[in-house]
């Protein structure tokens, strides 16, 4: 076999060997940089803001997240509350009430029910300033007489209620402390689904407990739990007096209020919970501190979700936006010139992802301040300009009532009389025609109910059962789309023909 030999000339080794050194030093350069990078930031500081947010090395947590809560759970506090409250006259054995049953003894079981009892309720609180601030939820001292904060080191307080906000579920406490563990508040915007957060609270009364999941979600709403919704989601385990504890980031950073959980059914966790950003959280503390009450800017509108059904329906692209289904007379909307029927696809250059998305965005714009809206009218997009108003405080919320006719398949309807008018606590003025029973099994038990008034079939207004029938077949088989009025609340609906 013949032999070869690989001649490499001298200059292609020079350069090699030279290539080999190079890389080295920049190597050895981004190594020594690697390790001087910190991880946490700055140590923690009892101020506000966060001290750093930015993407953490797992790889530098040698033991777990100690590092992480040590300084965390100090801060949290178990809240304990009270409150006298007055058990209803019938009490829960009507039975007492009977005459047959007083005819033998009198009144004497009645008089013993109607004895004030105290109710109690346990929680869990977040100290945000050395000098006791503390943030927790509503629901944990609403209607509260007694306010007891006990610290991790088993000091006990009597808390001071500054303010609260039931439609967002924020209270503040205060307690007469100085030089407390606080937490930094983090920005919870910057939260993606997958981050690691950790639940802390006093779950069941057990003491201080720790929890770890990812987020599961962000911007949820919908829920029916508060009237201002935009939930952090998670599998991090909150139980029953989590309520008001701390969700931080892997910095310790306060990043949410821990407020609800999904049980299933059952009393405990299933992994879905839901915790307050904590940027609307700060915003609803700002204005408490301050004023005592939150004020919130009021267009006086009724949004409601465009579908895709609707989108056809109003010649949009797709279901983006907020569907006007209402204006309040002389409401901010109305003097700028916004109609029942507009689509609200921009607010002051930002799309409006949704109806709570713009109620959200609306409710924390301060009265008083001139917003851009772009709409859609008819399919072409114009700009609105309103003055934002102050949300007023109570709401006129109306209960449907009762009501026969025939329409849609499995709907039948009735003249709107003047009578049925006040049964259903309807404003003056409203036509249309009365959903008086709904079949199960037709399409349009999903949208329609008993008492619902119908105003419009397909843009076309209503006045009594014949005009209803006539519109109804002129749509033939295609959807239709109504305008209903429900406890004097509009909104559009689109339900199948067939």
């Amino acid at each position: 076999m013949k032999s070869s030999h690989l001649h490499i000339p001298r200059w292609v080794a020079t350069l090699a060997v030279v290539t080999a050194l190079v890389c080295g030093g920049i190597l050895a350069i981004g190594l020594r940089n690697w390790t001087d990078h910190p991880v946490f930031g700055a140590a923690p500081l009892n101020i506000t803001l966060a001290r750093n947010d930015g993407p953490v090395s797992l790889g530098d947590f040698q033991n777990g997240f100690s590092s992480v809560l040590k300084p965390v759970l100090p801060a949290v506090v178990n809240i304990h509350s009270s409150k006298v409250v007055k058990p209803h006259q019938e009490g829960e054995m009507p039975f007492f009430n009977d005459p047959f049953f007083q005819q033998f003894f009198g009144n004497q079981f009645g008089q013993q029910q109607m004895r004030p009892e105290r109710e109690q309720s346990l929680g869990s609180g977040v100290i945000v300033t050395s000098d006791g601030t503390i943030l927790t939820n509503n629901h944990v001292i609403d209607g509260a007489t007694d306010i007891k904060v006990q610290l991790s080191d088993k000091r006990e307080f009597t808390a001071k209620l500054v303010g609260t906000d039931p439609r967002t579920d924020i209270a503040v406490l205060k307690i007469d402390a100085s030089g407390l563990p606080t937490l930094s508040v983090g920005d919870s915007s910057r939260l993606h689904v997958g981050d690691v957060v950790f639940a802390v609270g006093d779950p069941f009364g057990v003491g201080e407990t720790a929890t770890m999941g990812i987020i599961s979600a962000t911007g949820r709403s919908g829920l029916g739990i508060e009237n201002y919704e935009d939930f952090i989601q998670t599998d991090a385990a909150i139980n029953p007096g989590n309520s008001g504890g701390a969700m931080v980031d892997l910095h310790g950073n306060l990043v949410g209020i821990n407020t609800a959980i999904a049980t299933g059914g059952g009393e405990g966790n299933v992994g879905i919970g839901f915790a307050i950003p904590i940027n609307m959280a700060r915003t609803v503390a700002d204005q408490l501190v301050a004023h005592g009450k939150v004020v919130r800017g009021y267009l006086g509108l009724y949004p409601q979700d465009v579908t895709n059904d609707i989108a056809k329906q109003f010649g949009l692209s797709g279901p983006t936006g907020a569907l006007v289904s209402d204006v309040s007379p002389d409401s901010p909307a109305a003097k700028a010139g916004i109609k029942r029927g507009d689509v609200i696809l921009k607010v002051n250059g930002q799309p409006v992802e949704s109806a709570n998305d713009l109620r959200l965005r609306i409710s924390q714009t301060p009265p008083g301040t001139d917003v851009k809206l772009e709409i859609s009218r008819d399919g072409k997009v114009q700009d609105v300009t309103v003055d934002l108003g102050e949300f007023p405080e109570k709401e006129a919320n109306a209960t449907p009532g009762q009501s026969n006719g025939g329409g849609l398949q499995g709907v039948n309807v009735q003249d709107l009389t003047p009578d049925l008018a006040q049964q259903l606590n309807l404003p003056a003025g409203v036509h249309g025609v009365v959903v008086s029973d709904v079949d199960p099994s037709s399409p349009a038990a999903a949208d329609l109910q008993r008492g619902d008034v119908i105003q419009e079939v397909n843009h076309k207004p209503i006045s009594n059962v014949q005009q209803y029938n006539a519109a109804v077949s002129a749509a033939g088989s295609q959807p239709v789309l109504l305008l209903v009025n429900r406890g004097g609340v509009t909104q559009y609906v689109v339900v199948e023909t067939h």
